[in-house]
Order: structure tokens, then sequence, then C-alpha cells
């Protein structure tokens, strides 16, 4: 009856955060984050800045990736396919529908506005995201390395075009090199 129970709540949970994270995986990514750290605690904030981390450094669609392996972490392989599709049925039923809807009626100012209306709560919700990354990575590594290698993926995000899964990587060998002799 638990693993019935911890089955329902994987479902329910990346559900929930996928249904409502209009935008796709960057959108609903705080909003699993929610569900799995602070919701069920399935992991630390800590552990799903790592997970996002190497969600990103791989190809395809991050917010899959993430319920995949939170799915398989939590009940392992039924938990892993339970979690995939409550990812990714919902979201392609529902791009399907609302899409066809939306082209109907992409004229109507009432559409438009929906549409406009919901992106500054979506930036606030990866405002937040950050910030709390932010602190953990602050708690982790410093203050002074987080600043550091902030600005370096930020000068090399936009003034040098490079693809973020390689600044991932450059980071990940900087925290191999580097970090790993410098956290106790």
């Amino acid at each position: 009856m638990e693993q019935l129970q911890t089955w329902w709540e994987l479902f329910w949970g990346f559900f929930v955060a996928n249904v409502l994270g209009y935008g796709g995986g960057p959108a609903s990514i705080p909003l699993m984050q929610e569900e799995v750290v602070n919701h069920y605690a399935w992991m630390t904030n800590e552990q799903f800045g790592d997970v996002l981390a190497v969600a990103n450094a791989l190809p395809g669609p991050i917010a899959t990736k993430i319920a995949a392996f939170v799915g398989y972490q939590v009940a392992s392989w039924p938990g892993f396919i339970i979690a995939t599709i409550a990812t990714v049925v919902p979201s392609a039923t529902a791009l399907i529908l609302l899409l066809s809807l939306l082209n109907k009626y992409r004229t109507s100012n009432v559409v438009k506005g929906m549409t406009l209306l919901v992106q500054p709560i979506i930036a606030v919700l990866m405002l937040l995201l950050t910030w709390e990354m932010g602190i953990v990575s602050i708690e982790t590594i410093n203050m002074w390395q987080t600043l550091l290698i902030s600005a370096i993926a930020l000068f090399m995000l936009t003034k040098t075009k490079i693809h973020p899964a390689f600044v991932i990587l450059i980071a990940f060998a900087y925290g191999a090199i580097v970090l790993s002799h410098t956290i106790v």
C-alpha cells in the first residue's frame, strides 16, 4: 500500500509541475523543485541542483530527464516510468489540444493577453530558483567561488556564445580539479 502511495505521489507531483509549467521545461523546473524538495522531500536543494546541472548538460528535454532521475531514485524502475509518463503525456496531450485552440483564436486579444501576462510569473519563478540554487552554492563552496564561477559563466554564455552544455562541462571539470581539493 505504501508503494502505491509513493507511485501516486510521483505521478501527481510531476503531473502538477508539468501541467502548471506554462512555457516548457524551464518554467516547470521551479515547480518540480517545489514538489521534489519542499513538498515531498525526495531530495535536498543541493541534490536537486546537481540533478538540474546534469540534466542541462545532457541532450533532450530537461524536465523529462529530471522526472526520470527522481522517479528512479524514489521508486526504482516503476518510479522512472511513472514520473516520465506524468511529465510527457499531459504535456504532449495539452500541446496538441491547446495549440489547436490557440491557433484558432490567435488573433484574439484575450489569448494574446493570457500568453503575455504569464511571462512575468515565469520570470519570477526562475529568479526564485536561481536565488535558492545560489544560496546552496554559497553555502557549499563560499561566496567568492560562487561569484567567480557565475561571472565567468555569464561572460562565456553572453559574450562568447559558447553552448551552455560546454559551460556546464567546464564547471564540472573545475569542480573536479580545483574545488574537490578545497571543499571540506
